[in-house]
């Protein structure tokens, strides 16, 4: 074999040199170790024994393909029975007909060619009928004169690399299977037939565990009989529930190596033996944080522990399905989240328009009808400012279960946002029911009493009805046309149902004319200013003027605030249309100082969206700044509603306006509902009595009481009193006597423009 070594081609040698593994530089190293001086026998056998010695495959095959030489790796693995050497025989003496047709061929061209093929994979099957990979590299051997007279073949097992790959290449692409979501049974299934193409003889079963952390449900097994999954569909775990069951229970590996004889399959082995399986093994699977999710579990026909490298694989397994768990519980909660209200658990605006839709479709196939229910609380607010957030957040929930009661599982109930719920009625109704019953009893149940934090009280609603196809043919119409009707049940008093009607549309229609005028009125300039003189009862000086707003339409003349103000607050151009009034009464007051008249002080109201705007004071900071007038010059009035909405935020902002240097007082005081300890804390400099105390003074014993005891009421708290919508007389003398700082009213002046006042403000006393 040496000789024929020595004779291979130069090119040939190259290659195998690039090739040399630790079997071929031993090779290399033996033959230098004996000069050639030595017996050609002697060395051929030292050659062979160290050659015997490499595990890898080695050998020499002549023209014909046939064995001259194999060390004792390769005739350890492919001598059949009743053969002593595999000198003289090809591979279809040892491999099946394709297998062997493979390697002939293979053979043949390097021979045909002469040229060398390295690195080739090659799987065979040895003679246990255990599957190999080979890295396998043929070379071609020549003679003297250089002609190929058989080939050299190095052979090294690379099955463990091969496995180490496969299960590698299997993780990845499992992984990107839960990376782009597919279905947690298609991850499951791939996950348990790899692990079965690496462990022999075993059959994988996934199970998971219910919610309610007591029931097992079936996740993945691909190569289980489908009615032994169905059997263990729901059944118990606990400490004696078979193998996985178990092992959910303990939270533990739970290894069963003879079903037959182990107390855990006591009462479930019937239900396994016609499968023929004898042992089982399981392994729980974990979340991140260490809860048992499910199980990953084994069975095999022969009774027997796993190896070491099984439970390995098994360890990877639990930790794949593990993650795949998780990522569907993370993917369904985003959402149940996008779809749903986090505080209620009902679907949100989102899922309206799809539940909508979905209804409707199914009216039109059966000729039906479907009903939209618009629903607002009642005084929501005044929970929240009286108890709380949390509270009101609590009687959300009380709510929504409430009506859920109500309904059928047919029906929905989807949370707005707020306290704005909708409810949406589909479906034939039960025999003697009508909508109207459904709805009633919705409404029932929100108005029954509610305790919280042990204080009880009760909240109605206003509840606007529109239905399909008689009031809307999509979404969109129909949630419009239930808000209009909605609204129409708050004006009629709250705590009242209004189905939708033409009329009501008609309003509808005029109010979004009357808030595209107001937009436009604001854009074009035909909002402007009136001014009311304020006088000091000591002095008789007009020391402050109220900027009192207007519009001039152009078809319907002059209109006064109480026509147009509520609808801007409601529809938010309050916004806009209070920073304009803010920004012309300052540069008027500005202006009139300029003329030369006495300076006064500029007294604005201030709306509660104003108010709550986060920039607020920067906004009125900006508006003097605009003017050049000076803070001392404006007074913002402030409505006690408004500050008791929020009190602590009212204080905080009340302080940032007092540090800029701006005057601040209580308008229509006593019409709302703020309490002395509140009123001690406001860092306010003047008191408004309401006009609704003033009007029948002094006759009026009730309004005389009153209006002393707010005038008493200041002077303890140091703080000025004006009273607005003084007209007669009497009227002033008694608030003189009464105490009273100062007064605004018709008796002194109507609202008037500018250039009125300015005449005004050259008297030097009224």
């Amino acid at each position: 074999m040496s000789t024929q070594l020595s004779h291979l081609g130069n090119d040939d040698a190259d290659a195998t040199a690039r090739l040399m593994s630790a079997s071929q530089r031993l090779i290399a190293e033996a033959a230098r170790l004996f000069p050639l001086a030595a017996a050609q026998n002697e060395r051929t056998m030292w050659l062979e024994a160290m050659i015997d010695e490499v595990p890898d495959y080695l050998y020499f095959k002549d023209r014909n393909s046939r064995f001259v030489v194999a060390n004792r790796a390769i005739v350890k693995d492919n001598m059949r029975e009743g053969l002593e050497s595999l000198e003289g025989l090809s591979d279809f003496d040892i491999h099946p007909e394709h297998v062997a047709r493979g390697f002939f061929e293979t053979e043949q061209e390097i021979i045909r060619t002469g040229r060398p093929m390295l690195d080739m994979e090659e799987l065979i099957r040895d003679v246990r009928g255990k599957l190999k990979w080979l890295l396998t590299s043929k070379l071609p051997v020549r003679d003297s004169k250089g002609e190929v007279i058989g080939i050299v073949g190095i052979a090294r097992d690379i099955t463990e690399r091969k496995r180490s790959e496969s299960l590698h290449v299997g993780q990845a692409h499992l992984l990107k299977m839960i990376a782009l979501g597919s279905p947690l049974a298609d991850v499951f299934s791939s996950l348990i037939l790899l692990i079965e193409a690496h462990v022999a003889d075993v059959t994988g079963s996934i199970l998971m565990l219910a919610q309610d952390g007591k029931h097992i449900v079936n996740g993945a097994a691909p190569n289980l009989d489908p009615a032994y999954c169905q059997m263990i569909e729901g059944a118990e775990i606990g400490p004696a529930m078979g193998s996985c069951g178990t092992a959910m229970w303990r939270g533990e590996q739970v290894i069963v190596s003879d079903i037959e004889t182990d107390p855990l399959w006591a009462d479930y082995k019937a239900l396994v033996a016609p499968y023929g399986f004898r042992a089982c093994w399981s392994a729980p699977i974990r979340s991140y944080q260490g809860k048992v999710l499910g199980t990953f579990a084994l069975y095999s026909r022969t009774p027997g522990e796993p190896t070491a490298e099984c439970m390995k694989l098994v360890g990877m397994a639990t930790h794949i399905a593990g993650i795949a768990i998780e990522r569907k519980e993370a993917e369904d909660s985003i959402q149940f989240m996008a779809h749903h209200d986090t505080l209620t658990g009902l679907p949100n605006r989102s899922m309206l328009d799809e539940r909508v839709a979905s209804a409707i479709e199914a009216a039109d196939d059966c000729g039906g009808t479907m009903t939209l229910a618009f629903i607002d609380l009642d005084n929501f607010k005044l929970v929240n400012d009286s108890l709380g957030h949390h509270a009101g957040d609590e009687l959300l929930k009380i709510v929504a279960n409430r009506m859920l009661r109500c309904v059928r599982a047919s029906d929905s109930i989807v949370r707005l946002g707020g306290d704005e719920f909708v409810i949406l009625i589909n479906g034939a109704m039960r025999r003697g029911e009508s909508v109207d019953d459904r709805l009633r009893a919705v409404r029932e149940a929100i108005a029954e009493p509610v305790v919280i934090e042990g204080r009880s009280f009760q909240v109605t609603c206003s509840m606007g009805v529109a239905a399909y196809p008689e009031h809307g043919r999509n979404v969109t119409e129909l949630l419009a046309r239930a808000d209009v009707a909605m609204y129409r049940a708050k004006e009629i008093g709250r705590d009242a149902m209004q189905v939708f009607t033409a009329e009501l549309a008609n309003r509808a229609h005029e109010k979004l004319e009357r808030q595209e005028e107001l937009r436009r009125a604001l854009a074009q300039g035909e909002l402007f200013l009136q001014y009311q003189p304020q006088m000091d009862l000591a002095s008789g000086r007009i020391f402050a003027v109220e900027a009192l707003i207007r519009w001039r339409h152009p078809e319907r003349g002059l209109i006064g605030p109480g026509d147009f103000i509520p609808l801007a607050e409601e529809t938010g151009l309050i916004g806009p249309i209070g920073d304009w009034t803010l920004r012309a009464a300052c540069r008027q007051n500005k202006a009139w100082q300029v003329s030369g008249l006495p300076p006064i002080v500029v007294s604005v109201n201030v709306s509660a969206r104003q108010f709550q705007e986060k920039d607020w004071v920067e906004r009125v900071a900006a508006a003097l700044e605009e003017s050049g007038l000076e803070a001392r010059y404006l007074e913002l009035e402030l409505t006690e509603s408004l500050i008791m909405q929020d009190v602590q935020q009212a204080v905080e902002t009340m302080h940032r306006l007092e540090k800029l240097g701006v005057h601040l007082a209580i308008d229509d005081f006593g019409t709302g509902y703020s309490s002395l300890a509140s009123l001690k804390s406001f860092p306010v400099g003047r008191l408004k009595i309401d006009r609704s105390f003033v009007k029948d003074l002094p006759e009026d014993g009730d309004d005389a009481a009153i209006a002393r005891a707010i005038i008493s009421l200041a002077r303890t708290l140091q703080l000025r009193v004006i009273a607005e919508g003084v007209e007669t007389r009497e009227q002033m003398d008694f608030l003189r006597e009464a105490g009273c700082d100062e007064i605004q009213g018709y008796y002194l002046s109507r609202p008037i423009d500018a250039r009125g006042l300015q005449a005004i403000l050259c008297i030097p006393n009224l």
